[in-house]
C-alpha cells in the first residue's frame, strides 16, 4: 500500500468537492480523509494501491462539476492517510 496526499486550489469549497472525492475514493478502494483548509483550498489525504492513487490524482486535477481547480499539488501525506475507510473532516483544518 502507497501514501498520497494533494493540496487542491481554486474554486474547490462549497461545490460539493469533498463529498465527491470520497465518493471517488471509495469506488477505487482508497482510504484516508479529506477537508477544507483555512486558506480555501482542500486537502486529501490517502492510502491504496497505486493504480487507485493514480486514479484519483487525474480526478483531482478537474473535481465535480461545479469545481474550479486552479492547481493541484502533491504533498507529503500525513496521518490521515493511514486511517480505515474514507471520511470527510467537518470544518476548516490549520
Amino acid at each position: 500500500m502507497e501514501r498520497a496526499a494533494w493540496k487542491v486550489r481554486g474554486r474547490v469549497q462549497g461545490v460539493g468537492f469533498r463529498w465527491s472525492t470520497m465518493q471517488q475514493a471509495r469506488a477505487l478502494g482508497l482510504s484516508g480523509r479529506v477537508w477544507n483548509c483555512a486558506d480555501g483550498s482542500v486537502e486529501v489525504h490517502v492510502r491504496g494501491e497505486v493504480g487507485g492513487l493514480a486514479a484519483l490524482e487525474e480526478w483531482l486535477s478537474e473535481g465535480p462539476e461545479a469545481a474550479e481547480v486552479g492547481g493541484l499539488e502533491r504533498i507529503e501525506p500525513g496521518p490521515a492517510a493511514d486511517e480505515s475507510g474514507f471520511a470527510i473532516v467537518r470544518g476548516s483544518v490549520e
